[in-house]
C-alpha cells in the first residue's frame, strides 16, 4: 500500500507553501500580533484560492477535497504561524455542510469557530452557557457548540453570533486571539446528533494535529540552520555530539507526528471505524511531541530562544496553546482509554 500523498496532494503542498512563503513571513506575522491577530489580508487571498470550502462539495460552491487534503493546508498554516480562522472554519463550514448557515462561510465572507465545551438547552429551545475560550471568537459569526447536561453530548448546534456578548483575551500565543463568548437564552438551530458531535471532536482534535506538526517541522528547520551558523569554540554547534542528538530526536518527533496526523486523516476521510481513535491518537502524540519539539529549539537556541524576538519562541506558545485546544493529551488518553474499554467489553481486537 501506497501511503505517500498523492501527485495532486504535493502540488496542493506546495502551491500552499508558496503562497505562504510570499504573504506569511514572521515579519508579517508579527505586525499582525499587534493588531487583533487576525490578517485580514492574508485571509482574503486565502479565500479567493478556495481554502475555506476544501471540506465543502463543489455542489455547495466548495473544492470538494478531503481530509488528507485538509490536513496538507493546515500543515503549511501551522508552519508559517498564519493568524487567519482557517482552522475553525474547517470546523465550520464540516459542521454546516447541507445547511443554510453555510453560505458566506464557504466564500470567506462570514467566519466560523467551534467550541468543545457543552452548553446547555434550555425550555424555550434557546441555549445557555459559557464554552471554553474559541479561537477568534471576537470575529465569528457563527459558532458551533455541543449541548449536552454534565459534559455528555446529546446534539450539535450552530448560533449566530450577532449581538452576542464576547470578550477578546489574549492568548499565550500572541499570534492569535481568544474569545469568552457567554450564551444567555441564544436562539440555535439543530445540526446535528451525537455522531456529529463525535466528529466535531475528531476533526478538531486532527486539525490541531496538523498544525502542531507543521510548526514543528517548522521549529526543527529553524534549529539545524542554527545549529549549522552558530560557532562556539571555534566550531559550529552543530557539530557538538549532544546538540546533534537533540536534533536528531527532534526529527524522530516530527517524522512520528507525521505519520499520526496523515493516518488519522485518512481514516477521517474514508469514514474508517478506527477514525476516533486515530483522531485521538494523534492529538495525543502531537501535543507532547509538539511542545517537546519547541523546548528542545529553545534549548539548542540558548538564552534568545526565550526571547519573544526569536522565531522558536513564537512556535512555542502556539505549541502550548494548540496542544490544549479540543482536549489536551491527558484528556484524549482517556478517551482512547474509555474505547479501548468498550471494544474489549465487546469482544472486539485493539488493533
Amino acid at each position: 500500500m501506497d501511503f505517500d500523498l498523492s501527485d495532486d496532494q504535493v502540488a496542493l503542498q506546495d502551491a500552499a507553501r508558496g503562497l505562504l512563503d510570499g504573504r506569511c513571513d514572521t515579519s508579517r506575522v508579527r505586525a499582525t500580533m499587534e493588531g487583533d491577530g487576525f490578517d485580514r489580508d492574508l485571509w482574503g487571498v486565502m479565500a479567493g484560492q478556495g481554502w475555506p470550502g476544501i471540506l465543502v462539495e463543489a455542489t455547495d460552491g466548495g473544492l470538494g477535497l478531503g481530509v488528507v487534503e485538509a490536513a496538507v493546508l493546515l500543515e503549511q498554516t501551522g508552519g508559517h504561524l498564519a493568524p487567519v480562522p482557517f482552522l475553525q472554519q474547517l470546523l465550520a463550514t464540516a459542521a454546516l455542510a447541507g445547511t443554510q448557515h453555510l453560505p458566506g462561510l464557504v466564500e470567506g465572507s462570514r467566519l466560523g469557530t467551534a467550541a468543545r465545551r457543552t452548553v446547555t438547552r434550555n425550555a424555550d429551545g434557546t441555549v445557555s452557557g459559557r464554552p471554553e475560550p474559541v479561537l477568534y471568537g471576537h470575529v465569528a459569526d457563527v459558532l458551533v457548540v455541543p449541548v449536552g447536561e454534565d459534559g455528555g453530548a446529546e446534539e450539535l448546534v450552530v448560533v449566530e453570533l450577532t449581538g452576542i456578548d464576547r470578550m477578546a483575551e489574549p492568548a499565550m500565543d500572541l499570534t492569535r486571539r481568544l474569545a469568552w463568548i457567554d450564551l444567555d437564552h441564544a436562539p440555535a438551530t439543530t445540526v446535528g446528533g451525537p455522531d456529529e458531535v463525535a466528529r466535531l471532536l475528531d476533526l478538531g482534535a486532527l486539525f490541531h494535529a496538523a498544525e502542531l506538526l507543521g510548526g514543528a517541522a517548522a521549529v526543527l528547520g529553524l534549529t539545524v540552520a542554527y545549529a549549522r551558523d552558530r560557532e562556539q569554540f571555534g566550531r559550529p554547534i552543530g557539530s557538538f555530539q549532544a546538540v546533534k542528538h537533540r536534533c536528531a530526536d527532534m526529527l524522530v518527533d516530527v517524522e512520528g507526528m507525521r505519520s499520526a496526523v496523515y493516518h488519522a486523516a485518512w481514516t477521517l476521510g474514508a469514514d474508517d471505524p478506527d477514525a476516533p481513535m486515530a483522531a485521538s491518537t494523534a492529538k495525543v502524540w502531537c501535543s507532547d511531541a509538539g511542545l517537546r519539539v519547541a523546548e528542545s529549539a529553545l534549548q539548542v537556541h540558548g538564552g534568545i530562544g526565550f526571547t519573544w524576538e526569536a522565531d522558536v519562541h513564537l512556535y512555542l506558545k502556539r505549541a502550548q496553546l494548540d496542544g490544549t485546544a479540543f482536549g489536551n493529551a491527558g484528556q484524549h488518553r482517556t478517551r482512547l482509554a474509555a474505547m479501548a474499554r468498550r471494544r474489549l467489553a465487546e469482544g472486539r481486537p485493539l488493533l
